[in-house]
């Protein structure tokens, strides 16, 4: 890191109105200690953020009334101040009529994607020019069933990814166990179904990753404590399973559920967290095949690691503890992949998502 550039983390959590859910903090990357600047009160539940580092934009999602008193799922659009590490409210807007639980941004900053859980849909949101939160588009529902009768009783779409070109969005439906492709009619305004991809019977797939080579994919499958890889054909936006790893040792058998997953910047290194064991799991890259074989398990230094992120430079992995209310700093091993706990973590009630990114000042 340059001194033009600054390093700032944003922080969403489960939260109640009158209580501070999204959170900014400068990280400084000596020490690997997080500092509050800045923290928001008024949404409920914003649990997870998008961030825009070009046009100096925060996206979060929430939960409102709708005029029925409905639970229906909001956006709101912050704008950053990255001198200051503060960020100031734009607009806010329903969009579908769930509660929500991803939020993402297409590559062109035109629209976003939110996926609900709850209600099995997918929502396309324009973005007005000027970043903020414009009007629903599309409402795309999920049908079906998956293996698992309680957890996959119905359609649970959990996250929504870009392919490395932006020409494809992947849905992960944890209910229905697939992968389901979206493009983005800009004429239209809406979602247009590319294909699916199934994973294998009681996986429940939660999030995704591509690798830096653009050849292979990798989900994390949170009901079956798993992570899947993929070979993918760019041209066609298709999605080939390769093989399925347990994100847990042989010897444990609690009970667990994954979340988030992550991949080192050089491709050699992939994270999957645990919500039960409360690790961090860690594997090496076969670059040319995309399979993957074991380094470590690394405890979360706390319990429920529902997100977590390596930094821009990968030097650092933050990880979000909901049931332990802390945000901790890990030193990352470039070499080996290997995470080392700093000492350093802050304390804030029920993160589910931290960002952190660069931003000149």
């Amino acid at each position: 890191m340059n001194a033009q550039q600054k390093l700032l983390v944003f922080a969403g959590s489960y939260a109640e109105l009158e209580g501070n859910g999204v959170y900014a903090y400068t990280f400084n990357e000596e020490t690997g200690e997080l500092t509050l600047q800045d923290e928001f009160s008024g949404l409920k539940n914003p649990t997870f953020l998008n961030v825009d580092v070009k046009n100096r934009k925060l996206y979060s999602i929430g939960e409102t009334i709708s005029a029925n008193g409905a639970k229906v799922g909001e956006a709101a659009a912050f704008e950053i101040d990255p001198v200051k590490g503060t960020f100031a409210l734009l607009n806010r807007a329903e969009n579908v009529s769930s509660t929500t639980c991803h939020i993402q941004r297409d590559p062109s900053d035109r629209y976003l994607i939110v996926v609900s859980y709850h209600g099995g849909m997918v929502g396309l949101v324009s973005l007005t020019e000027d970043g903020r939160i414009g009007e629903l588009l599309d409402v795309k529902q999920h049908e079906g069933k998956g293996a698992h009768p309680e957890r996959q009783d119905r359609p649970h779409p959990h996250s929504s990814f870009f392919s490395p070109d932006g020409r494809f969005l992947f849905v992960q439906d944890l209910g229905l166990d697939l992968i389901r492709a979206y493009t983005i009619d800009a004429s239209r305004g809406q979602l247009v179904f590319h294909g699916e991809t199934k994973t294998h019977a009681g996986a429940g797939p939660r999030h995704l990753t591509f690798h830096p080579n653009g050849k292979f994919a990798f989900v994390i499958n949170e009901v079956d404590s798993s992570i899947t890889s993929f070979a993918y054909d760019a041209e066609a936006g298709k999605l080939t399973e390769i093989e399925s790893v347990s994100t847990l040792p042989s010897d444990f058998t609690d009970e667990n559920t994954t979340a988030e997953i992550a991949i080192s910047k050089d491709g050699a290194y992939l994270y999957g967290s645990n919500r039960g064991h409360d690790s961090i799991v860690v594997y090496a890259v076969d670059g040319a095949t995309g399979k993957l074989s074991l380094v470590e398990h690394v405890s979360a230094e706390g319990e429920h690691p529902r997100h977590f992120a390596l930094t821009p430079s990968g030097e650092h992995l933050l990880v979000a503890n909901r049931d332990t209310n802390n945000i901790v700093t890990f030193k990352v091993d470039k070499t080996s992949g290997r995470l080392t706990y700093t000492g350093q973590q802050v304390t804030v009630s029920k993160p589910v998502c931290v960002q952190p990114f660069y931003f000149s000042v």
